[in-house]
């Protein structure tokens, strides 16, 4: 049935209600029904992406975003693996995080329990409409979803298939919803009594937008302006294997490398051997004053240290220093993934310490900046923001906390006279049996 945003706002407060006191045996099993249903519609889904990524060729989207669009028999199935994956992980619902005895007889706990309802804005990558539904479904949260328009076709099959395999599963109905216009999203954005977090995906100036037309919080997921920093003190061959994976292993996401940063004392015997295998793979290079006396490259620009390319490009710099490095990431990074290329343990834990971002890495590619590998079943996206969540959000990000204190006739009266005394004892993190 279609209907406006409001009433898909209103149906979604009242599926969250009922969601959070869903059994995760249940939610499991609507995850694996979800699965089911990708796996016996994917005739369907990729023809209706197929759709999709002839008008985005038409309108001529550029080959990275073609790529994110595209679905394939491998990608949906990767989309079931996940789902049976994040099925088997532990419920992040109820988990005691604080317990004191205040008193005998009066017991605190901390508990984890869902948002409510969560309006997410991603890009036309309908994986993400799957991993994104999937970790609001199993965190007990309703979720709407508004899809960059190329993928519409495939988001509206895939909706259907979520709403209609979980709802079978015994999910409350309208716990899951797809916005299908820029019309939409404005009309979310000013329901701040029925939706209690705006996730928006995109770059700076877009979450900066949402953020100043709307009450409701939000948690942005900004652009990916990764960096890898090369040490005078590496594993010549290691490091040019990671920084090269850094780069080139996908180019259209948020955790590849766009900015590589490579010490003065290294850099002669580094660059050469990392421009010809970049070259190899068809990447440009664009580089300071000092990187061109060492390699044919064009010359980088100042723009280029504040662009997230999501392409086939890279810019380099040639530093003094890796306090020179940590300040070049602090000053243009976006706070999101940045490694540091070093056999010194003591200038990794400095790097790591020192750069303000989300994900710090010592010797590995950026690329592993994902909530699916850091064992979270999948992830909504990289918070680069501070405040409750950052790095890969995956369901334990979606998850807030109450307090359920335990008691058996105390009153404040009979503290403040005496009665009875404080004690904040420790108590198991488990709720006490009913």
């Amino acid at each position: 049935m279609e209907h406006n945003v409001q009433t898909m706002a209103e149906y979604a407060r009242k599926a969250a209600r009922q969601l959070a006191a869903v059994s995760a045996e249940s939610r499991n099993a609507a995850l694996l029904a979800i699965a089911d249903g990708i796996a016996a519609n994917k005739a369907e889904i990729m023809e209706a992406n197929a759709l999709d990524v002839a008008q985005a060729t038409e309108e001529k989207l550029s080959a990275p975003l073609l790529s994110r669009l595209k679905v394939t028999d491998q990608k949906c199935d990767r989309m079931i693996e996940g789902l049976r994956a994040l099925a088997k992980l532990p419920d992040p619902l109820g988990r005691v995080q604080y317990a004191k005895e205040l008193t005998p007889g009066l017991e605190l706990y901390r508990v984890a329990c869902p948002i409510g309802v969560i309006g997410v804005i991603f890009e036309s990558r309908p994986d993400a409409l799957v991993q994104i539904s999937s970790l609001c479904l199993k965190s007990g949260n309703a979720v709407l979803l508004k899809g960059g328009k190329e993928a519409l076709r495939t988001n509206i099959v895939l909706t259907r298939i979520i709403r209609e395999a979980t709802e079978k599963a015994g999910i409350p109905a309208g716990w899951c919803d797809l916005l299908q216009s820029r019309e939409d999203v404005s009309e979310m954005l000013k329901l701040h009594k029925l939706i209690d977090l705006i996730i928006p995906r995109g770059s700076n100036a877009f979450v900066e937008y949402i953020m100043q037309n709307s009450q409701i919080p939000v948690l942005g997921h900004a652009e990916g302006l990764c960096h890898v920093y090369v040490d005078e003190n590496i594993d010549l061959q290691q490091a040019v294997k990671v920084a090269v994976d850094s780069k080139t292993q996908n180019l259209s996401v948020c955790n590849a490398a766009e900015t590589m940063l490579v010490h003065r004392a290294v850099a002669g015997e580094f660059l050469p051997l990392v421009a010809e295998q970049l070259k190899e793979k068809g990447t440009e290079l664009r580089g300071d004053a000092r990187t061109q006396a060492l390699i044919d490259c064009l010359p980088a620009t100042e723009e280029d240290w504040h662009t997230e390319y999501l392409d086939s490009i890279i810019s380099i710099k040639v530093v003094d220093s890796m306090e020179e490095a940590i300040e070049h990431i602090n000053a243009y990074g976006s706070h999101h993934t940045d490694s540091i290329l070093s056999t010194d343990a003591a200038k990794a834990d400095r790097f790591m310490t020192l750069v303000d971002s989300a994900d710090v890495f010592w010797n590995c590619s950026t690329r592993f900046s994902d909530g699916f590998l850091f064992g979270f079943g999948a992830e909504v996206g990289i918070a680069t923001g501070k405040i409750h969540a950052r790095g890969p959000m995956g369901m334990e990000g979606l998850c807030t906390y109450k307090y359920r204190l335990y008691g058996s006739g105390q009153t404040l009266t009979e503290l403040n006279n005496g009665t009875i005394s404080l004690t904040h004892s420790d108590l198991p993190l488990q709720l006490p049996e009913a």
